[in-house]
């Protein structure tokens, strides 16, 4: 028996490399066939004489392409309509968030119980005159006056003004500014660790020496070191141009601390104060990281830190000149290779030893991880299903055709279909007839029991292995309760909730949701989902966005190919909520937090779902590297109207009720300087 075993797992692998091999030789084929018309097309005089003409069509084609990637001449005017906003919204956040005189001088009086000196790091070398008075002037402005400013220079002699004016500030400052001339120039490395040497405060501020902070920066990091016992501090910052800090590049306002985010980003960046504790005896900056130093920095602290506190606020500026990072990563080219060392230290010490990093088309520093697969779980993919066969076969038809991870299995849970067109379907997909089964199953409640497919049958092209399952569900419609009685049949390690009205777009999907799903952090994991015309339906749910201040998708409609707020469209990333359209999870966690609400019937399941897993201390994440079409609504409709619209303002006010904490708290992973009323991230603008 155990030999017939081995045999068949033989030969159904065997069957997979097969099908796998003629695959990519039809598409080596393919491939060969291109190449050789490419080259051909390429030979012919008449393409090197057209060329003008098509430079000019291209142009064209390009303009055309940008009003297409905005959403068409809507998305153009909607684009218009953002920046217009922006602009509007961004005066309130220039030297017009200066504390005016009575709030400088309440600030300033401000006796806190722990007055913590905080000893502020610039590392100097060829500094512009007019960028190192500026910077100098930012901090003596300080409103909270319990500040050491500790300066290396490096700079050469034809720089020597810089430290005459040091040495000038230095004299009116009360002994708060340290200053002291190098040998030699050690780079931001290098002369960030002597500015460390001169520090004596609990606490530590990186500052670049061309920047400049907002006066009531040290004030409000003060404020959450003795409200909330911070020891890891960043705020909100912004770029900007011609010396003038009101003419804004870049506003980046930020989430709070998410351990995601940072791998493949370093967003935290400025204004970065953290506890002298953190350092733990190790060296602040790496000289081997030079270029991204400032990532691999936080990376460590962050690891070491007990509470990290985002300051919602612009309060950093970033001077955008030549040669600054601020201008470009061209600037300074082995930035990139730094910050991916960087990156790969952080993820060896946490245990993972297969990885690959690899940058974006949002940025080079903007990375995409790939975690190794630990072993070959099954997943278990459930599919609420009620009549829409077309749908449903498409769906099925994607998984089986598409998806490269095998080890599955497919539950379907039929809820009061009618049509003839299912049944035929089911029994085409079992390998028997679906009715004749049904009426031999005895009902108990809404379970009308489980029909599998038997042995291995052909489907899309591949073996299913017997993997299809119908579970049949009596009841009235509910969504929670549906997916909870399949979930209740799976036999894998890991279920997937799958809307019936989905398609598959990239084939390594399961694998891209399968890579987060495994590790003992993560909660939930949601893939990108499309409409038909290829806006976004769904990459990551805020609580307390829309009209019902519950729960909404942010870059709702925007174009495929849009690179997202701040490239957060091009990287995985953490987030309150996903989607139950497709969401991954393991078995044992959902069974542990009591699965799906079924007192939300319809809608808000999944968002309750997930903040469940987020009360355990999970995290929850998004990826965009498993794409999916989701047709939303095919099966059941809208809730816009009637009896609906009533379910669904009940089912809201529930899960305001059950959620009011958090949902007054607001959303961690979306700035509370974001407007609640839009998905595309466009600032609140006051007044």
């Amino acid at each position: 028996m155990a030999e017939m075993d081995y045999r068949e797992a033989y030969e159904r692998e065997h069957l997979k490399n097969a099908d796998m091999a003629s695959r990519i030789a039809e598409l080596e084929s393919k491939n060969e066939e291109l190449t050789w018309k490419l080259n051909r097309i390429k030979n012919n005089p008449l393409w090197k004489y057209s060329k003008p003409a098509r430079d000019v069509m291209h142009w064209a084609i390009r303009q055309k392409d940008r009003v297409s990637n905005c959403g068409g001449v809507k998305g153009v005017i909607h684009k218009l309509d953002y920046k217009k906003r922006e602009r509007e919204a961004m005066k309130q956040f220039g030297t017009e968030s200066f504390p005016d005189e009575e709030q400088r001088k309440l600030e300033r009086e401000t006796v806190f119980e722990r007055p913590v000196k905080i000893s502020i790091l610039v590392p100097l070398w060829n500094n512009a005159r007019e960028f190192q008075i500026e910077m100098l002037d930012s901090v003596m402005n300080q409103t909270y006056e319990n500040w050491e400013l500790c300066l290396a220079d490096g700079s050469d002699a034809e720089h020597n003004y810089i430290e005459e004016i040091c040495r000038e500030y230095a004299a009116k400052a009360n002994g708060r500014i340290v200053y002291k001339r190098l040998e030699k120039n050690g780079g931001i490395a290098g002369n960030t660790n002597e500015c460390l040497k001169l520090a004596t405060g609990e606490y530590i501020g990186l500052f670049d020496q061309d920047d400049i902070l907002h006066p009531s920066v040290l004030y409000e990091y003060v404020k959450v070191i003795n409200e909330q016992g911070a020891d890891y501090i960043y705020c909100d910052e912004t770029t900007f141009r011609s010396g003038d800090i009101n003419k804004m590049l870049t506003m980046h306002f930020k989430p709070d601390f998410a351990p995601d985010n940072l791998r493949a980003n370093n967003y935290i960046c400025h204004f970065s104060v953290f506890s002298r504790e953190l350092l733990d005896g190790n060296e602040l900056f790496r000289p081997k990281f030079d270029g991204s130093q400032d990532h691999d920095m936080i990376l460590r602290l962050t690891d070491n830190a007990r509470k990290i506190v985002h300051v919602p606020r612009l309060m950093y500026y970033w001077r955008s000149h030549a040669g600054s990072v601020a201008s470009g990563i061209g600037a300074k080219p082995y930035a990139i290779e730094a910050a991916k060392g960087a990156v790969s230290e952080h993820l060896r010490k946490h245990g993972y030893d297969h990885f690959h990093i690899t940058s974006t088309r949002a940025f080079e520093t903007i990375f995409r991880i790939r975690y190794d697969i630990t072993g070959n779980p099954k997943i278990s993919i459930v599919i609420a299903n009620k009549d829409h066969a077309a749908d449903l076969q498409r769906c099925i038809a994607s998984i089986f055709d598409k998806s490269t991870y095998d080890n599955l299995e497919v539950i379907i849970v039929e809820n009061n279909s009618t049509t003839q067109e299912i049944k035929d379907y089911y029994s085409e997909l079992l390998g028997y007839s679906y009715e004749e089964a049904v009426s031999k199953l005895t009902v108990c409640k809404n379970d009308g029991g489980v029909l599998r497919s038997k042995g291995s049958k052909a489907l899309s092209g591949k073996v299913t292995d017997g993997s299809v399952s119908v579970v049949t569900y009596h009841g009235e419609f509910n969504y929670s309760a549906v997916n909870n009685l399949g979930v209740s049949y799976a036999n894998g390690e890991y279920i997937l909730l799958l809307n019936n009205d989905t398609e598959v777009i990239t084939v390594n999907w399961l694998e891209e949701l399968l890579m987060y799903a495994q590790r003992a952090d993560v909660g939930a994991v949601g893939a990108k989902l499309y409409y038909g015309d290829r806006t976004i339906q769904h990459a990551g749910v805020v609580i307390g966005l829309g009209a019902h201040r519950t729960a909404g998708h942010v870059h709702y409609k925007q174009h495929r190919q849009n690179l997202g707020y701040m490239g957060r469209l091009c990287y995985a990333q953490n987030f309150t909520a996903v989607t139950g359209a497709c969401l991954m999870v393991k078995k044992s966690l959902y069974q542990e937090v009591g699965g799906l609400e079924e007192s939300f019937a319809v809608s808000l399941n999944d968002v309750d779902f997930c903040l469940k897993l987020r009360a355990k201390g999970l995290l929850n994440v998004f990826t965009p590297f498993a794409e999916l079409f989701h047709y939303e609504s095919i099966s059941r409709g809208l809730d816009d109207n009637g009896e609906k619209a009533e379910r669904y303002n009940r089912e809201s006010e529930q899960f305001r009720q059950k959620w009011a904490k958090e949902l007054e708290a607001g959303d961690p992973y979306f700035n509370r300087n974001f407007s609640l009323d839009r998905s595309d991230f466009s600032l609140k603008i006051e007044g």
